[in-house]
């Protein structure tokens, strides 16, 4: 792929995936909302051939204009809170489609959209739904489209363990949401994204769908032990009920960076594993890093006493 096009290539992952296509000698138009934020976070990174347009997902005339001419686009964008003219059905199924429509219009060859692990049409859940109503419009407008599911993602300013670890410095009770007996496979975003530049580098992924999940399944308890023993914390762990964590979510999704939304509760609600019956890292030929191996390089140490 010589020019490449990502949508939310500003985000946790998107900005990963557009370092490794830069790396790889592709030629990128960022297409996102904030052009300013783009070009300080590009310009940081010293990044060559990179073009920045202003686009949205929900403008067709703006995606129209980032499509043209290009061999690949990637669909990054993700909103885990709905706010007035950006809800879920209007960013991930409508905007997932109105991509998908485009890039089929201009002639683009591949088309990557990003979903997670667990999307579902059906479920009650309005932003799992979302997602699985999204990758059903985008391969009906785009059939060789290649659907990517991670699970949770982790690494250096993730909502992960980058949250835990806030919480476990900041309160002296940890919530446990339904128990902490969700169990998750949470993967490292770096494998995600260079998972991505081999899909776009090998034909032979279009039309598929991948779950990307990592090495090791563990519960949301082994996890906040986990960050626990990373920043050496003594803390009391107290079940939370996800009825209450829903009011408690409502309640900080009014914060401009919401430690906890929702989707995230309703994403916990349950397992996040890879199925085993879809390709993954195995078939990109990647060993995806486990949780012990990176976490605690950017997570560790009490910053204040307690």
């Amino acid at each position: 792929m010589t020019t490449v096009s990502v949508f939310g290539g500003t985000g946790f992952l998107g900005r990963r995936v557009v370092q490794r296509l830069a790396a790889e000698g592709a030629t990128l138009r960022i297409a996102v909302r904030s052009p300013d934020r783009a070009r300080s976070v590009f310009r940081a990174a010293d990044l060559e051939r990179v073009t920045v347009l202003r686009a949205d997902v929900r403008d067709q005339t703006s995606v129209t204009a980032a499509v043209a001419g290009v061999d690949a686009v990637v669909n990054v964008v993700s909103a885990y809170v709905e706010k007035p003219g950006a809800t879920f059905e209007s960013v991930h199924v409508q905007g997932a489609q109105t991509l998908a429509q485009e890039a089929a219009r201009a002639g683009v060859a591949r088309l990557v959209l990003v979903s997670g692990i667990g999307a579902d049409p059906q479920s009650r859940s309005p932003y799992i739904r979302a997602r699985g109503r999204g990758e059903l419009a985008a391969r009906q407008a785009f059939p060789s489209a290649t659907i990517v599911r991670p699970s949770a993602m982790f690494g250096p300013g993730d909502a992960l363990f980058g949250t835990l670890a806030d919480i476990v410095r900041l309160l002296p009770v940890v919530p446990l949401i339904g128990g902490g007996r969700t169990r998750l496979q949470p993967v490292y975003v770096e494998d995600v994204a260079e998972a991505i530049v081999r899909m776009l580098a090998d034909r032979g992924t279009a039309g598929q769908t991948y779950e990307l999940a990592g090495p090791a399944v563990y519960t949301l308890h082994e996890l906040v032990g986990f960050a626990l023993r990373l920043i050496d914390k003594r803390r009391l762990l107290v079940p939370v009920p996800f009825v209450v964590a829903e009011i408690q979510a409502r309640l900080f999704e009014f914060l401009p960076r919401p430690p906890l939304t929702t989707s995230q509760v309703d994403l916990l609600k349950v397992d996040n594993l890879a199925s085993g019956d879809l390709p993954g890292f195995r078939e990109l030929k990647i060993e995806p890093k486990a949780v012990e191996e990176i976490v605690p390089t950017y997570i560790g140490g009490p910053r204040t006493s307690g």
